[in-house]
């Protein structure tokens, strides 16, 4: 058995909601859970059978500590002149060593800007594109995407009107789905198309529901793929000039590796939610907390260091055709 087919296996406990295993390599930034130092107390109360020695001694331990934590913050500040001014993505180091971390505490999670190939930059600014584009009603493009979406859902059913009470069966909000853009944009019926041509069996069992047994209030389909979507955004870090998480970088690779990155990387995160929401027999109220937890699950993947694709990431086999 190879290492990445254990770590597949050890890496779906999670998907499906148990206790991560903790038997695989160490992969870096996301392998350590607790500080590796603890906090100390420290009792500078003496019991009466201390000696002028204990006493001396102490006060030696006090002072070995001062300096210790002096030079300790002098190294910290010079790292993070090094990171920012030797490592900066323009240099050599800085493209030989993408994704060195800064070491500014409260900043660990921040990492040096990636350099980018023009593929990534023309991929990156095309998806950028996309997000920023709103959904808008009145745009027969805009229309025709939500009958095609019907469509592909509802195959052997007749296309009702742009407003109609058969719209929420999907899991939209109202008669009118286009209310329920606000957030998502247009990228977000992008999607759901793609989703339904690329994984259609996916797209099915998730759209009714089919997996596990289901809550008595079930999250809307529709409206969930929405914030999926702008759960994406979010955690790619895609409106900032250069993503600086771990995953925004980690998916700049997969970008250069897939076009559509963005879009799989989408049908991933939705089968993984409803993994999620089986996993925790959660109900409509608590919708946001498994979106919270799909998206930890998601970086923890994305950071794995054998991901170069999104075929890669051990959710993607619970992905139907």
């Amino acid at each position: 058995m190879t290492s990445r087919t254990l770590r597949r296996r050890l890496h779906h406990g999670d998907v499906d909601g148990k206790k991560q295993e903790h038997m695989e390599a160490s992969s870096g930034l996301d392998g350590l859970d607790e500080p590796l130092l603890g906090n100390y107390e420290h009792d500078d109360r003496h019991s009466e059978g201390d000696t002028n020695e204990d006493l001396w001694e102490e006060e030696r331990r006090k002072e070995h500590l001062h300096w210790t934590l002096l030079f300790s913050q002098l190294i910290a500040q010079w790292a993070q002149w090094f990171a920012n001014i030797v490592l900066g993505s323009g240099s050599l180091l800085g493209r030989l060593l993408p994704f060195s971390s800064y070491t500014q505490r409260g900043q660990s999670n921040k990492l040096l800007p990636l350099s980018l190939s023009p593929l990534q930059e023309e991929r990156l600014q095309n998806l950028r594109q996309r997000l920023e584009v709103p959904f808008d009603g009145s745009r027969v493009e805009h229309q025709d995407a939500l009958k095609q979406l019907w469509r592909l859902a509802y195959p052997e059913r007749e296309l009702p009107s742009l407003k109609s009470d058969l719209w929420k069966e999907m899991g939209w909000q109202g008669s009118d789905p286009s209310t329920d853009f606000r957030g998502g944009g247009f990228i977000s019926l992008e999607n759901l198309i793609f989703f339904a041509q690329r994984y259609p069996e996916s797209f099915q069992r998730l759209l009714h529901k089919q997996d596990g047994t289901r809550a008595e209030w079930e999250y809307p389909f529709a409206v969930a793929g929405i914030n999926i979507s702008f759960m994406l955004a979010q955690m790619l870090d895609l409106q900032s000039g250069k993503p600086t998480s771990l995953a925004g970088i980690r998916f700049l690779e997969l970008l250069g590796e897939d076009e559509m990155a963005f879009d799989n990387l989408y049908c991933v995160a939705f089968h993984m939610m409803d993994a999620q929401w089986l996993a925790k027999r959660a109900s409509y109220m608590e919708f946001n907390d498994v979106l919270k937890s799909t998206r930890t699950q998601l970086e923890r993947e994305l950071a794995l260091e054998d991901v170069i694709n999104v075929r890669d990431l051990p959710a993607y086999n619970l992905l139907r055709r």
